[in-house]
């Protein structure tokens, strides 16, 4: 019996231009976050497929700064909520999934949702979240996307630019604070007594 020889599968690597998105649906990009975990995607409420390369060694240590301090007053006043990393995906009411660099759910509103809803990516938009601009980040779309989490239910938001030492605060119904070089920031009403020390973040 004479067997064909089998052809190896070559990999072809596809370059988008700028000018052409691509578009998936929520189940496709369940299914694209499954197998590029090192990647960290997002979804527009269009469908449009955002990729992010992993950080920077700078921008992971500024992460992993914020997380423990956020962490660290979870664990100490009650653990009202949860607190999420920036690998953590939900998806928001107007459809787009996004990752927050650092966020917190509170208890009620994350025991209200079903299991359905707890998914891969949970269906809620988090009462708090923190993007951290990186060097290579432009800033319009990250203040668009902080509008955006606030228009689906977030209550504060923080955008921090360490290269500049300033960070711009998003409440709902009112106009962005933007603040230079801050020595801390309060998480006012809704993370009741988080104090986040931006020294502890700007030089470790």
């Amino acid at each position: 019996m004479v067997q064909t020889p089998t052809i190896a599968e070559e990999t072809f690597f596809l370059e988008l231009p700028k000018t052409l998105g691509l578009y998936v649906t929520q189940e496709q990009f369940t299914a694209l976050s499954a197998v590029n975990r090192d990647l960290k995607l997002e979804r527009t409420s269009q469908g449009e497929l955002i990729v992010n390369p992993p950080t920077g060694w700078e921008t992971g240590r500024f992460n992993s700064s914020i997380s423990g301090e956020l962490y660290l007053w979870w664990r100490n006043f009650g653990e009202s909520g949860l607190v999420f990393d920036s690998s953590t995906g939900f998806i928001l009411p107007n459809g787009a999934i996004r990752s927050p660099d650092a966020s917190w759910v509170s208890k009620e509103r994350w025991n209200a949702l079903t299991p359905e809803q707890k998914g891969t990516f949970a269906n809620i938009c988090p009462d708090f979240v923190v993007e951290l601009r990186s060097s290579s980040d432009k800033i319009k779309p990250l203040q668009t996307k902080m509008r955006e989490y606030i228009d689906n239910g977030t209550k504060l938001g923080w955008l921090l630019d360490p290269q500049h030492r300033k960070v711009e605060i998003y409440r709902p119904t009112k106009t962005v604070e933007v603040l230079e070089n801050p020595s801390e920031l309060s998480g006012e009403d809704v993370l009741p007594g988080f104090v986040l020390i931006l020294r502890r973040v700007w030089n470790l």
